[in-house]
């Protein structure tokens, strides 16, 4: 047998045994971190939704880049719920709900998940949207007209940004990185390293006592999601572009609420211009805070949103 035979087939088996360690990761993942809401079929996609609390006004939670529902259900939906109606989505193939043909737009995740929560009762809902989710709650205002109350950002993204897709998400959307690169990193990436990362999210807040076992970073590593938020990264520069524009043609009170030492989504770039530019948006700047102020600033947070269901005269 030759040595290029012999590599291939070696080749062959590494990539074999990658495949079924990814597998026993996501296994473990759906035991440990099972769905926490029911399923609402919409266009063929199964749209996973949480909902908590019985009365008050319909709230919408819809999370960031490589989320899911338990990033809210850790602490803030609870709080929530005890004033709100609160409905916690997983977007378009990320936590428990299925991709769709659409799904890496931002108008087509907005139109799912309004049928979503309206199919649950939500005709009119406050839409709030964290980092990516604050992109789909604006979208949502803009193409989606009398279906909600207001918006709320957190840490939200709103405007183009200079640094463009970045190495990581550049390979991990290629063709070569969806195929090799993916079933790798879920395979082999160890929860040292993935605790890591959760901490730069938060920083210069630490991470609260048990958020990473609640939110389960395993789900984020299983090989179709990766793949669905890498896609949606990617394409989210040119949606943005796109529709950034128009923010100004969305007709409900915005509340925008971002830490100034947010090291993830800029403040200035997107918070402040968006307050700047959009007569009914206002910002509350929490100074100090990074990332997660729905998280570590959540009083901030729920009076935000308070304010939001005031202007709307939302009862």
């Amino acid at each position: 047998m030759s040595i290029a035979s012999t590599a291939l087939i070696a080749l062959a088996g590494l990539g074999g045994a990658t495949q079924v360690l990814a597998a026993r990761r996501e296994a473990r993942a759906a035991r440990f971190t099972p769905p926490e809401g029911v399923d609402v079929e919409i266009e063929g996609a199964r749209v996973h939704v949480a909902v908590l609390g019985e009365a008050g006004p319909d709230l919408v939670l819809i999370h960031g880049a490589s989320g899911n529902t338990r990033d809210f259900t850790f602490r803030l939906a609870g709080r929530l719920a005890e004033r709100y109606r609160v409905f916690v989505v997983d977007r378009p193939g990320l936590g428990w709900s299925d991709p769709h043909p659409e799904g890496h737009r931002l108008d087509a995740q907005a139109r799912l998940l309004q049928a979503a929560v309206a199919r649950l009762g939500a005709e009119r809902p406050i839409v709030l949207g964290q980092s990516y989710g604050g992109a789909v709650a604006l979208a949502w205002g803009l193409t989606l007209p009398g279906t909600l109350a207001a918006l709320v950002t957190v840490s939200g993204v709103a405007y183009p940004w200079p640094t463009g897709l970045g190495a990581f998400y550049t390979v991990l959307s290629h063709p070569l990185g969806r195929a090799l690169v993916i079933p790798a990193l879920t395979a082999f990436v160890p929860r040292a390293l993935i605790a890591g990362q959760i901490a730069k999210v938060f920083a210069p807040q630490p991470v609260p006592p048990g958020y990473v076992a609640h939110f389960g970073p395993d789900l984020t590593l299983r090989r179709g999601q990766m793949r669905i938020n890498a896609m949606q990264r990617r394409v989210l520069p040119g949606e943005i572009e796109t529709l950034s524009p128009r923010w100004t043609e969305i007709e409900v009170p915005i509340e925008v609420i971002h830490g100034d030492a947010d090291p993830v989504v800029s403040h200035e770039l997107h918070a402040v211009q968006l307050a700047h530019r959009h007569p009914g948006a206002r910002l509350t700047t929490l100074p100090g805070i990074g990332h997660m102020p729905h998280h570590v600033a959540q009083d901030d947070v729920i009076a935000a949103i308070d304010r939001a269901a005031l202007r709307a005269n939302v009862k």
